[in-house]
C-alpha cells in the first residue's frame, strides 16, 4: 500500500532528478535508490513518484514493499505473486520466486510496464539475490544506506537531502496557514533553520506547535535550552503528523545500533557521540582521530573482550565510514579540514542519550582531541577556522563542563589566540571578554584560569590599538597575581613581562628597557642557570633600540643569536627569529645593505629547512623587501612586496594584518622610487581597507593616513598634506594621548609640512610647542630631540627671527656638546649658526665673540685651510668690519687670502673675493694716510695692486674696480710725493682699465 501524501506535501528537486532519470532510459529500465539519514522525505518522494506514475497510466503493476529484513522483501513478492500471478499462497517461497521471474518477460511476450517500490531498505545484503531484474521495469529503492553493493550497472544513487530554505519557510507557512495559524515569517525562516531543514523534524515541529498553541518564538527559545530534551518538544507517538510511526528523536536509533554491529564493531557509537559535541558544519579528520578521540573509542570497545583495547587511526577512520554508509554523517576524507558533517539535530538526539556525567567526559575528551589536533604554527588558515568552529560549537554544547575545574579550558584559549594571529582581534578581545566573565563567576576572581583569561584579555586589546590600557590592565593584574602568587611565581613573571612590553608599546621604550633588565635578573636568580630566557632579553634588546639606541640593540641581538645557536645548534629554526631580529637592527643602527644580506641569506635557510608558506619565511621575504628599498632600491622592494602579498592573501586572507602590512609597505616603496601619484592612489585604498577592518581609530589606520599626507605633499600638495596631518594631530592626541610617540611624530611633521608651504612662523610656532613633550619622553639628549631643536631654529630663521634662530641655537648647543662631545662636526657648525644669526640679529660684538672662539676651535680641530675654518676666519672679517675693526678685518685678511689660495688655488673664486676685499680695505687705508704718510700710503697700493693685478682676467668684473682704485691711490699719492709724471702714468694704467672694460 502506497503511504498517504503527507500534508502539505512539497515538490523537490529530487524528484525532477528522478524523473529525468528514469524518463530519460526510454525503453532501458533504470533501478534508483534514494538515500539520505532519516527523516529527509525519501519515502515521500518515492510515494510521490509511484503515485504518479499509476495515476498517469505509465505502469500496468505496482508493488510496493516494507524492505526492512530480507523477510519482509520475500514476504512482499509473495504477496504480489500471489495477486498478479494468482500463486499459491501455501507456497510463500515458490510464490517469491514466481514473481521474480515474471518480471523477466519471456520471448514472444508483451511486456508487461511495472514498478516495484523497495522502502525503507535496512541492509543491502537483504538484496542478494533479489534485486528486481534490471532491464525490464522500474525499481525504486529507499534506505539509509549508501554502501557501493548498491550501485552497480543499471542503478543510480539519487541523495536525498535537506529541503532548501525557501521550500522549508513555505512547507511550515502552509501547515500552520492550513491550522488558522500565522506567524511571522522571519521566525518561520528562523524556525525552519533550527531544525536544519529536516523534513521530518519541520512536520513534527509543526504539529507541536499546534497541538500545544504556541508560538515560533516560544518553540525556538524551548529548543535552545540545552537542558530540554528533543523528545519533549514533539508530539507523542499517537499524536504524529502523516501516519509517521517514530519522533524524529528516535528516528535514527536503528542505525546507529546497525552502525555499531559493522566493523570495526563498537565503534560507530562512541564515534557519533564524539561528534555531536562539535560542529555540525564540519569537523576536520585530524580531530576524530586523535589520540584522545582514540582513547574514547579504545574505553568504550574494552566492555567487549573479542577485539583489543587498542584503536587504530584507521579503525576510527573506518567508524566514520561506517556512519557515512548508515547516512548518520556525511563523511568525506577528501576534505579533511571538514571530514565529518552531521545534522543538528542527529546530534541533538544522540546528546540526549547522554547521562550529564557522559556529556561531560565527552566535551573534556572533544576539547582534548581539538587541542591534539591544533597545529603550534597555523599554516592552514581554512584548517584553523574550522577547528575554532569546532571549539565553538564545543562551548555551545556544554561550556560548564569546560569550566568545571578549569580542566577543559585549555581548548579556550587556544581558540582565542587563533583568532587574534589571524587578525580578528575584536573577535578575539570578544572571547575573552566572556571566557573571563564566565571563569570569574565559575571559578573564582583568584583562579589561575581567571587570571590567564584576564592577562589574554589585555594583550588582545593592546593587539587592537590599546596600548596604554592593555598596560594599565596588566598593572591591576600584576598586583593581583604578586597578592595570590607571590613575586616569584612563573605566572607572577609573565604579568611583569606584559606590563614592561605594554609599557614600551605606548610609548614608554626607556621604562620597558628598565623593566626587562630588572625582570632579567629576577629570571636568572629564581629560574636558575638552566634557564634561558631567550625571550625576555630580546625585549629587552628591542627596547633599548627603541629608545634610541640601534647599535647597542644590533650588538644585544648578536650575542643573543650566539647563545641560541649555542643552545639549539647553528642554523636550526629556533635561530631564526633572532637572525632576523640581528637583521633588522643593523638596518636600524645604519646598515641597511647589511641588514638586506643577512635576510637575504635567513631566507635560503627557511626556504630549505620550513616551507614557502611558513609565516616566519613570509616574514623575512617581508623584511628583505624592506631593506632592499632602504638601502636604495625602491622599485625592486616595490616589485618583492606585490610578489609577497600575493602569497599573503592566498595563505592568511586579503584582511589579515600581515597583508595589509605589506600593501602598506608596498606603497612606501612606490613613493620612494618616485612615483607619488601612485603611493597616494594605494594608501587611499589600503585607508578604507584598515578603516573597515581595524576601525578608524587604530594606530595601525592612524599610521596610513600619516602616510597618504606625506605623500600627498610629496605629490605636490604641500598645503593638503599641513591639513591631514594638522586633523591627525587632533585624533592622535584623542587616541593615543599627548605624550604617545606617534602623537609626537605627527605634531612634527605638521611643522615639517608647513614649512614647505611657506608658513615659517605656524612650523617654528609648531616645533616650539613640541619641545618639551619631545624631551621629556625621548630625552633632552636624544637624536630626535636634538633634530626637533634644530628644525626650531631653521624655521626661526625662515621666518627672519634671527635673534630667536641664535636662541635656538644656543640652547641646542650644550646637548650636542654632551651627545657628541665638543669637536664634533655638527658641534661645531652649530657653533657657527650661532656667531651668524647673533650678527644678522644685530648684536655684533655677540658675533665677533662667537666667530673669534669657533675660529680657534676650527683651527685646532680641522686645521688652517680647512673649507669651514676659512669661511669662519671670512665671515670674523665681516663681523670685525661690522663692528668698527677694521684693523683687525685687515690682519685677519691679510692671512686669510694666502690660506684660501693654497687650499682652493689662486683664481678660485672664494679666493678671488678675499683678494679683492682685501684689496679695498687696503686702498681705503692707504687714502686716509694721505697727505702725512704718503710712503705707507705707496705700500698700500703697490700691495693692492699686486693682489688683484695678476689675476684680473680671472674675474675682472669683480677685480678691475679694486685695480682701478689702486691706481688711482698711487697716482694721488705719487702727487702729494711731487712726482707728477709718475702720477700721469698710473691714472693713464686707470683709464685703460675703463676703456678696456667698459
Amino acid at each position: 500500500m502506497i503511504p498517504h501524501r503527507a500534508l502539505s506535501f512539497q515538490h523537490r528537486a529530487e524528484a525532477d532528478q528522478l524523473r529525468a532519470a528514469v524518463d530519460a532510459g526510454g525503453t532501458a529500465v533504470l533501478s534508483q535508490v534514494l538515500t539520505g539519514t532519516g527523516g529527509t522525505g525519501k519515502t515521500q518522494l518515492a510515494a510521490d513518484y509511484a503515485r504518479t506514475a499509476w495515476e498517469g497510466g505509465t505502469v500496468d503493476v505496482l508493488v510496493w514493499i516494507s524492505a526492512s529484513s530480507r523477510q519482509t522483501i520475500m514476504d512482499g513478492y509473495a504477496q504480489a505473486g500471489i495477486e498478479v500471478l494468482a500463486a499459491d499462497p501455501s507456497d510463500p517461497q515458490q510464490a517469491a520466486q514466481s514473481f521474480l521471474a515474471w518480471l523477466e518477460p519471456k520471448r514472444g511476450q508483451k511486456p508487461c510496464r511495472w514498478l516495484v517500490v523497495l522502502d525503507n531498505l535496512a541492509d543491502p545484503a537483504d538484496l542478494r539475490g533479489l534485486w528486481p531484474p534490471s532491464q525490464h521495469g522500474c525499481t525504486l529503492v529507499t534506505t539509509r544506506r549508501r554502501e557501493a553493493a548498491l550501485t552497480g550497472e543499471g542503478r543510480r544513487l539519487v541523495h536525498v537531502g535537506m529541503f532548501e530554505p525557501s521550500g522549508a519557510a513555505a512547507y511550515l507557512t502552509a501547515v500552520l496557514t492550513a491550522h488558522g495559524r500565522h506567524e511571522p515569517l522571519s521566525e518561520i525562516n528562523a524556525l525552519a533553520a533550527d531544525l536544519g531543514y529536516l523534513p521530518l523534524a519541520l512536520a513534527q515541529a509543526a504539529a507541536y506547535l499546534i497541538d500545544a498553541a504556541i508560538t515560533c518564538a516560544d518553540y525556538r527559545r524551548w529548543l535552545a535550552d540545552r537542558i530540554k530534551k528533543l523528545a519533549r518538544l514533539l508530539p507523542e507517538p499517537s499524536a504524529l503528523p502523516d501516519d509517521q510511526a517514530v519522533t524524529v528523536a528516535a528516528t535514527w536509533s536503528l542505525s546507529i545500533e546497525r552502525a555499531d554491529k559493522l566493523q570495526p564493531a563498537g565503534l560507530a557509537r562512541p564515534m557519533l557521540q564524539l561528534a555531536a559535541m562539535l560542529d555540525p558544519n564540519g569537523i576536520p579528520q585530524t580531530v576524530l582521530t586523535s589520540e584522545p578521540a582514540r582513547a574514547h573509542l579504545a574505553a568504550h570497545r574494552a566492555a567487549s573482550q573479542r577485539e583489543p583495547a587498542l584503536v587504530t587511526a584507521e579503525e576510527a577512520a573506518g567508524a566514520l565510514r561506517v556512519l557515512h554508509q548508515l547516512t548518520l554523517i556525511d563523511h568525506t576524507p577528501d576534505n579533511p579540514r571538514q571530514a565529518a558533517r552531521v545534522h543538528q539535530l542527529v546530534q541533538r538526539a544522540t546528546r540526549d542519550t547522554l547521562t550529564s556525567h557522559q556529556r561531560d567526559q565527552l566535551a573534556l575528551t572533544a576539547a582534548d582531541a581539538l587541542i591534539a589536533a591544533w597545529p603550534d604554527i597555523e599554516l592552514d588558515t581554512a584548517l584553523a577556522q574550522a577547528l575554532r568552529a569546532n571549539t565553538a560549537a564545543l562551548v555551545s554544547h556544554a561550556e560548564d563542563a569546560l569550566f568545571q575545574d578549569g580542566a577543559g579550558l585549555n581548548v579556550l584559549f587556544r581558540s582565542g589566540s587563533s583568532l587574534g594571529d589571524s587578525g580578528q582581534t575584536t573577535a578575539a578581545i570578544k572571547h575573552y571578554e566572556h571566557m573571563a566573565t564566565i571563569a570569574h563567576d565559575r571559578l573564582g576572581a583568584d583562579d589561575i584560569y581567571t587570571l590567564g583569561a584576564r592577562q589574554e584579555l589585555a594583550r588582545w586589546r593592546g593587539e587592537a590599538g590599546g596600548a596604554a590600557g592593555a598596560a594599565a590592565a596588566f598593572e591591576q593584574l600584576l598586583a593581583d597575581e604578586l597578592r595570590l602568587l607571590g613575586p616569584n611565581h612563573r605566572t607572577t613573571l609573565s604579568a611583569r613581562a606584559g606590563l614592561a612590553y605594554w609599557r614600551g608599546e605606548a610609548g614608554d621604550a626607556a621604562g620597558a628597557a628598565a623593566a626587562f633588565e630588572q625582570l632579567l635578573a629576577d629570571e636568572l636568580r629564581l629560574l636558575g642557570p638552566n634557564h634561558h630566557p631567550f625571550t625576555t632579553r630580546a625585549n629587552l634588546a628591542t627596547y633599548r633600540g627603541r629608545a634610541g639606541d640601534a647599535a647597542g640593540a644590533a650588538a644585544a641581538f648578536e650575542q643573543l643569536l650566539a647563545d641560541r645557536e649555542r643552545v639549539f645548534g647553528p642554523g636550526h629554526p629556533n635561530t631564526f627569529p633572532t637572525r632576523s631580529d640581528v637583521g633588522n637592527w643593523r638596518g636600524k643602527a645604519g646598515d641597511a645593505a647589511g641588514a638586506a644580506a643577512a635576510h637575504e641569506q635567513l631566507l635560503a635557510d627557511e626556504l630549505r629547512l620550513l616551507s614557502p608558506d611558513h609565516p616566519w619565511t613570509l616574514i623575512t621575504r617581508h623584511d628583505l623587501a624592506f631593506w632592499r628599498g632602504e638601502a636604495g632600491d625602491a622599485a625592486g622592494a616595490a616589485v618583492a612586496f606585490e610578489q609577497l602579498l600575493a602569497d599573503q592573501e592566498r595563505v592568511f586572507g586579503p584582511d589579515h594584518p600581515k597583508a595589509l602590512t605589506t600593501r602598506h609597505n608596498r606603497a612606501v616603496q612606490r613613493g620612494k622610487a618616485g612615483d607619488a601619484a601612485g603611493a597616494v592612489a594605494a594608501f587611499e585604498q589600503l585607508l578604507a581597507d584598515r578603516e573597515r577592518v581595524f576601525g578608524p581609530d587604530h594606530p595601525k589606520t592612524l599610521t596610513t593616513r600619516h602616510n597618504l599626507a606625506h605623500y600627498q605633499g610629496e605629490a605636490g600638495d604641500a598645503a593638503g598634506a599641513a591639513a591631514a596631518y594638522a586633523e591627525m594631530v587632533a585624533d592622535t592626541l584623542r587616541v593615543l594621548g599627548p605624550d604617545h610617540p606617534s602623537t609626537l611624530v605627527t605634531r612634527a611633521h605638521l611643522g615639517e609640512w608647513l614649512a614647505k608651504t611657506g608658513d615659517a612662523a605656524s612650523a617654528a610656532a609648531v616645533f616650539e610647542q613640541l619641545l618639551p613633550a619631545w624631551g621629556r619622553v625621548f630625552g633632552p639628549d636624544h637624536p630626535d630631540t636634538l633634530g626637533i631643536r634644530a628644525n626650531l631654529a631653521l624655521q626661526r630663521v625662515k621666518a627672519s627671527d634671527y635673534a630667536g634662530a641664535a636662541t635656538a641655537y644656543e640652547q641646542l648647543l650644550p646637548a650636542q656638546e654632551r651627545v657628541y662631545g665638543p669637536d664634533h662636526a655638527q658641534v661645531l657648525t652649530t657653533r657657527a649658526a650661532i656667531a651668524g644669526f647673533r650678527r644678522e640679529a644685530g648684536d655684533t660684538s655677540g658675533a665677533v665673540t662667537a666667530f673669534e672662539e669657533l675660529l680657534t676651535a676650527q683651527e685646532r680641530v680641522l686645521g688652517p685651510v680647512d673649507a669651514h675654518t676659512l669661511l669662519t676666519q671670512n665671515n670674523l672679517t665681516a663681523a670685525y668690519m661690522q663692528a668698527g675693526h677694521t684693523s683687525k678685518a685687515l690682519t685677519l685678511l691679510e692671512d686669510l687670502v694666502p690660506r684660501r689660495s693654497a687650499s682652493l688655488g689662486p683664481d678660485h673664486p672664494d679666493t678671488l673675493a678675499s683678494r679683492a676685499w682685501l684689496a679695498g680695505l687696503l686702498t681705503e687705508r692707504g687714502l686716509g694716510r694721505l697727505p702725512g704718510e704718503p710712503s705707507a700710503a705707496w705700500r698700500d697700493a703697490a700691495t693692492a695692486v699686486s693682489l688683484v693685478g695678476p689675476h684680473l682676467g680671472a674675474a675682472p668684473e669683480l677685480l678691475v674696480p679694486r685695480l682701478r682704485a689702486a691706481y688711482l691711490l698711487a697716482a694721488v699719492t705719487l702727487e702729494v710725493d711731487g712726482q707728477t709724471e709718475a702720477a700721469r702714468e698710473y691714472r693713464q694704467r686707470a683709464g685703460q682699465l675703463d676703456a678696456c672694460h667698459d
